[in-house]
């Protein structure tokens, strides 16, 4: 079915208006950079620090608001910033931290489900108020399932690697320290592969994560995950859309630097 032309007129003012909004407040930096200036021009360095701002928007506020959309457009409960509440007994806390050793070590492979299985086997029921409310970057609930993810860089090094994998297994035992059967599926998600067109095969990731259960989930299959249809290619297009809108706009601010 793909995207309906309401979600793509939302995604697109999303975009405009996003980096309408940035363009509009952005001052470029005033520490002097004579070499830089003069190698690259005052309008071009101007225009990279802005692209590198792109960046930060992209991270903090376009990958989850376009997952929203995508989501509530296929039916889905979904919440961006979702707070994330429970307890972590000492015998979970021990058992996670002594698996995740084990997969940094090659001790062991990871499974999902012997996991959920371990933390199930440990956590204990816990009131909401006993632990900090820990942000998730999107909730989202198909059927029966809760899904809470992660979104991430698309190059996370060896130890960002290592940090997620507790963090995602401190969100299950959080989860199930509420309602232990709850049916849940703690995720990181890329919003591209930047080795496209071939498959994502950092290293760092290596033995860390159940790829064959869809912890990870990258690029097309994460923008197809949360809108429940093949919109990938569609999404890109939306994309290109405004960037084409854009361009003009961009190049004309940033001609006043020269």
């Amino acid at each position: 079915m793909g995207l309906a032309p309401s979600t793509r007129k939302k995604i697109l003012q999303l975009i405009l208006n996003t980096v309408r909004a940035k363009l509009e407040k952005y001052r470029p930096e005033t520490t002097a950079m004579p070499f830089h200036h003069r190698l690259l021009g005052r309008d071009r360095y101007a225009l990279f620090s802005f692209i590198q701002s792109i960046n930060t928007v992209l991270g903090t506020s376009i990958w989850e608001q376009t997952a929203e959309i995508l989501a509530k457009a296929a039916g889905y409960t979904v919440q961006r910033q979702y707070k994330l509440c429970g307890y972590i007994n000492e015998a979970t806390s021990v058992a996670i931290d002594r698996y995740c050793v084990q997969l940094s070590q090659g001790i062991r492979s990871p499974r999902k489900a012997e996991e959920l299985r371990m933390i199930r086997q440990t956590i204990r029921a816990a009131p909401l108020e006993k632990h900090p409310a820990l942000t998730v970057d999107l909730f989202l609930k198909i059927g029966r399932q809760e899904n809470f993810i992660e979104i991430t860089s698309a190059k996370p090094n060896k130890k960002e690697f290592v940090f997620l994998k507790t963090r995602l297994l401190l969100w299950t035992a959080l989860r199930l320290s509420q309602e232990q059967k709850a049916q849940l599926m703690i995720r990181i998600a890329m919003p591209y592969n930047p080795y496209e067109p071939k498959p994502y095969q950092r290293w760092t990731a290596a033995n860390l994560f159940d790829e064959s259960s869809g912890e990870i989930l990258i690029g097309a299959a994460f923008w197809n995950f949360v809108a429940g249809d093949e919109v990938y290619e569609e999404l890109l297009e939306v994309f290109q859309q405004a960037g084409d809108i854009l361009r003009g706009e961009i190049g004309q601010h940033f001609s006043s630097f020269g």
